[in-house]
């Protein structure tokens, strides 16, 4: 570890969705190169995850449709491929979570209408690696 991966590891512990874009222009480093550092950290153990913790401080929940969209990625798909991308191009998605049973990921995102979701959708399987998916519609929090 060098003076930029503990940048990295300041600014994720700060914002951890942040893209890699505005990540590397924060430590200086171009997009794929800071993705790159995120990679190398994931499979060194140093970075075991990325989650989303509410309390008190926590931001409303946007307007709009809180959706919980599970994802079976696509056969040649790697984890780290998409959660990468899921950081740098998809902000709706407010948590990715790693699961067992028949899908590889639980996603918690915020979408405006259903229209949105559908290009949610579309997307993750275009730009993403998703080969699969089964969406849920909160209809109210706990």
């Amino acid at each position: 570890m060098d003076a930029i991966d503990d940048a990295i590891l300041r600014e994720l512990t700060a914002e951890g969705r942040l893209p890699y874009r505005e990540l590397g222009a924060r430590v200086g480093l171009s997009a794929n190169a800071a993705a790159a550092r995120v990679r190398l950290l994931m499979a060194e153990g140093v970075i075991a995850g990325f989650t989303v913790v509410r309390g008190t401080n926590a931001e409303p929940t946007p307007a709009g449709l809180e959706v919980f969209i599970e994802v079976r990625l696509a056969e040649r798909t790697t984890n780290e491929a998409f959660t990468a991308a899921l950081a740098q191009s998809f902000p709706q998605v407010r948590d990715a979570v790693h699961v067992t049973g028949s899908y590889d990921y639980l996603l918690h995102a915020f979408v405006s209408d259903p229209a949105s979701l559908d290009s949610l959708v579309r997307r993750l399987k275009r730009e993403a690696g998703a080969a699969q998916t089964f969406t849920r519609l909160a209809l109210r929090g706990a």
